[in-house]
């Protein structure tokens, strides 16, 4: 039988901790239907008929009111004061010999007049502040409401007893309870943070919105960018178009170095003269091939052996001029792209470490687009490997989608019912361009080499193999090792640089610079130009 309605304090104070938990149901107060508290930062939500069931209560503090003046002191649960009865109070067995403590004069749940030699002469009246920890239906989190909260209460815990208090969770926590799986959730409160996925399920996560929960996906993912379009991509493991690689591009022998797989050479072709440092550092000039085969030494005399056929040359089977040439010494070179197989992104992730350019040259045939065919590059920059949740919606079951929990956590509430198996999903998301920002800065910082140190300037006058230089240098940016990197070249930029009719010799210092001569390019510097172009295949 249900007790008689209390003010919240009234019960709190008269309650034995011993008799936890009780549930209560919340009779009348000062707020109006619906109302909203706000308890310890949260909105707490009471309205009549409202149940708690009650698990803890705590000593917060306790309000010491001087009954002469009407002054009022705040005591904390740790005071060490003793305490008397007054003579206008009723007086505990053996009290008059021994004292209180500040436990002890609260226990008797009603508020009486004490003396403490601590506090002063006059009586004094204690009131408690509990913090009361319970629990209510739909919400995630244990509450804690102070015992002064303004309302009515009533013990309700033997007609009660057997109530249930539906406690949401997050997809995060879904994911980690691999028991429950699969269950249908309905949505309490969507993802909060910016849209992750420009699909059309996105919005449709939303409060009400009835899912099924099928378990944790098991593929990895690659975060992938259209180079000069402005569009990102999330691919799959299971994403089954086939790709071809692109020609590496690297800006000195360092990042050539960094860019070795063990027991695999690496060719590629000098795209800008490189002057060399002495008899040990040759020349380098446009149209070098060169094969990188590994490193040589330790600490910083090593170096990176590699072998140089001439532009010119025609046999292959030649093993070529062997260099040694230092890990800070700059350049310009291109890989040499010979292959023209097609990879699956698994099978090209085991080739070639991240990032990488490439090119879709066959569409995922489970796609009715695949926006990636379309598209003259794409770079996969890096390998994510974060758990998704995969999940349908009930009045679309045959349709699947992935949610990655870390990125689009939202609220739900298990329900019971059935669940389908897991449908398909796409291997294939596109990213909005404010997430893939907020998600480059959450990856862990790129591995790849320093810049490397810039050598002691070379003589000026002495150009590559002992000539002149082809052009005066003008003044710009720091120079990476002996030459500087400019800008990647496409192929007709590439062609362009040795095809063009002429290349201005050194100006005499004495002349007018608008009358300098023009010696033509050779045949043998043709001959090479049209070679580079055979080599890549964009």
């Amino acid at each position: 039988m249900a007790m008689e309605p209390l003010s919240f304090q009234e019960y709190i104070c008269s309650l034995d901790p011993a008799t936890l938990p009780r549930i209560l149901r919340i009779c009348s107060g000062v707020y109006f239907q619906g109302s909203v508290y706000e308890i310890s930062g949260n909105e707490c939500c009471l309205s009549t008929g409202d149940l708690l069931k009650v698990t803890a209560v705590a000593l917060q503090k306790v309000i010491c009111e001087d009954m002469g003046t009407g002054q009022t002191t705040e005591l904390p649960p740790t005071f060490k004061g003793i305490f008397q009865p007054a003579p206008r109070g009723p007086v505990p067995e053996g009290s008059r010999d021994r004292g209180l403590t500040l436990q002890q004069a609260l226990g008797n749940g009603q508020p009486q007049p004490l003396l403490c030699r601590a506090l002063g002469p006059r009586a004094l009246l204690l009131r408690p502040v509990y913090e009361v920890h319970a629990a209510m239906d739909l919400r995630r989190d244990v509450v804690k409401i102070p015992s002064t909260l303004e309302v009515d209460v009533e013990d309700v815990t033997a007609e009660a007893q057997h109530a249930r208090f539906s406690q949401p969770l997050l997809l995060s926590e879904v994911l980690a309870m691999a028991h429950v799986l699969p269950a249908q959730a309905e949505i309490l409160e969507g993802p909060a943070g910016p849209t992750v996925f420009q699909s059309s399920w996105v919005p449709r996560l939303r409060q009400g919105q009835r899912l099924q929960l099928h378990g944790c996906s098991g593929a990895w993912r690659v975060l992938a960018s259209a180079p000069g379009r402005g569009r990102h991509f999330l691919l799959t493991s299971t994403y089954a178009g086939r790709l071809r690689l692109r020609p590496r591009q690297f800006t000195g022998v360092q990042e050539l170095a960094a860019a070795l797989r063990p027991g695999r050479a690496l060719r590629v072709v000098v795209t800008q003269d490189c002057e060399g440092r002495g008899l040990h550092v040759p020349p380098l000039g446009v149209g070098d091939r060169l094969e990188a085969v590994g490193l040589q030494g330790h600490g910083p005399g090593t170096r990176l052996r590699c072998h140089r056929r001439s532009g010119e040359e025609e046999e292959e089977e030649e093993e070529g001029e062997e260099l040694l040439l230092p890990l800070d010494l700059g350049g310009s070179l291109v890989e040499e792209a010979r292959s023209s197989r097609r990879y699956g992104l698994g099978e090209l992730l085991e080739r070639r470490a991240l990032p990488c350019d490439v090119r879709v040259v066959a569409p995922d045939p489970a796609l009715a687009q695949d926006a990636l065919g379309t598209l003259p590059a794409l770079r996969l920059e890096a390998r994510l490997d974060l758990p998704f949740l995969v999940g349908s919606f009930c009045e679309e079951p045959e349709q699947g989608f992935e949610v990655p929990p870390r990125w689009m956590d939202c609220s739900v509430l298990l329900r019971q019912g059935p669940v389908r198996p897991a449908p398909p999903c796409a291997p294939l998301q596109e990213l909005t361009e404010a997430f893939y920002y907020r998600l480059l800065a959450q990856l862990p910082p790129s591995k790849a080499p320093p810049p490397p140190r810039p050598p002691k300037p070379a003589k000026a006058g002495v150009g590559p193999r002992g000539k002149p230089p082809l052009a005066p240098r003008s003044p710009g940016p720091a120079l990476m090792g002996a030459c500087p990197a400019p800008p990647a070249l496409p192929q007709r930029s590439i062609s362009s640089l040795c095809g063009q009719r002429g290349c201005p010799r050194d100006a005499d210092p004495g002349s007018d610079s608008s009358e300098h001569d023009y010696e033509t390019i050779d045949d043998a510097i043709q001959k090479t130009a049209h070679k580079m172009q055979a080599i890549f295949p964009f």
